[in-house]
């Protein structure tokens, strides 16, 4: 009777309890829970497009819109099928002003022309049609803090040092639209930079979520202000645990955690977006089988090329992952 008294209080302080989540979205995280772990891929304008990584493959243009054309959907798609993977988090931008997919929103607050900021293809479109005929979800990483470092984007917005309930209205727009867009195609939002430090708190997270939900109630979203420490969650609007770790380990107690859907996100490689390999397919698959046994989930970040073919060693790590899970 006291190791289980003792046992509950441990559960308690530790942030795990029965679910929080308002019955309206009651059930939403149901089918992530069920997927058990996915894959998450930068795709970005400082990763892909220019700079000195190895991701770009020499691409023979720094332009955008050249860059987001060349991404071959359907060879991503297949090499995500191979893996047995349930979903795919795709990152939509990062600070810059280069998005994936036009949005007229965003061209009206900050003055761009179509195509100077947002590409022409619709990336997010094409990448929905090639995983949902295999059985994928498709999910997107979004940013709090928006195209920051971009001067004319982050004036006309209302930038400064922090984010002004101005700001935040403006960016909350901007995915406001690719969400009434997009409906059900997208199943739920990965945001990063929701910080506090930099002036996010319970109003504005609530206007970023109200926006990340627009045309579809049933999209999961989670915000990003991480104590790096554990799996919690950040913000009283979450469905799920950012889970941004730099390592994996952690293990749930339960389902819930902070009293939403317990998950983590770490990365395959040496860093985030990069290659190398920090994980044996051993491992990987024995953890995640914990994880999942007590209703975690597990998103891995792997390495993307500009064409969108994911690096050798990570694809063949996620396929052993999934054959030993298989065989589990």
């Amino acid at each position: 009777m006291i190791r289980t008294i003792l046992l509950f209080l441990l559960i308690s302080t530790q942030g795990y309890a029965q679910s929080r989540i308002p019955p309206e979205r009651a059930g939403n995280t149901d089918w992530f829970q069920k997927a058990g772990w996915g894959v998450f891929v930068h795709y970005l304008h400082k990763v892909q497009c220019a700079g000195q990584r190895i991701t770009t493959m020499d691409g023979d243009s720094t332009d955008w819109n050249k860059c987001v054309n060349e991404f071959d959907t359907e060879k991503f798609a297949e090499q995500i099928k191979s893996t047995g993977a349930a979903y795919v988090i795709f990152t939509m931008q990062q600070r810059t002003r280069h998005l994936i997919a036009p949005n007229k929103t965003y061209d009206k607050i900050t003055g761009y022309k179509p195509g100077e900021a947002c590409s022409k293809r619709d990336l997010v479109e094409d990448l929905y049609t090639s995983l949902h005929k295999r059985g994928i979800k498709l999910m997107l990483y979004w940013t709090g803090d928006g195209p920051r470092d971009d001067e004319k984007a982050a004036k006309a917005m209302g930038y400064t040092e922090k984010v002004s309930t101005q700001y935040v209205q403006h960016w909350a727009d901007v995915v406001a639209e690719y969400g009434e867009r997009y409906k059900g195609k997208v199943a739920g939002w990965w945001v990063d930079g929701c910080y506090d430090y930099i002036g996010y708190n319970k109003e504005k997270w609530a206007i970023m979520a109200k926006a990340l939900r627009a045309g579809n109630s049933k999209r999961i979203i989670a915000l990003n202000n991480p104590k790096m420490t554990s799996s919690n969650s950040s913000t009283p609007d979450d469905d799920y645990t950012t889970g941004e770790q730099n390592k994996f380990g952690e293990v749930p107690l339960s389902r819930w955690r902070d009293g939403v859907q317990w998950h983590i996100l770490s990365y395959l490689g040496n860093d985030w977006c990069s290659p190398g390999l920090r994980y044996n397919p051993g491992f990987m698959a024995d953890y995640i089988r914990k994880c999942n046994l007590a209703g975690g989930v597990v998103t891995m970040d792997v390495c993307l090329f500009r064409d969108g073919t994911i690096e050798t060693s990570h694809l063949e790590t996620l396929r052993g992952i999934n054959r030993r899970l298989k065989a589990l």
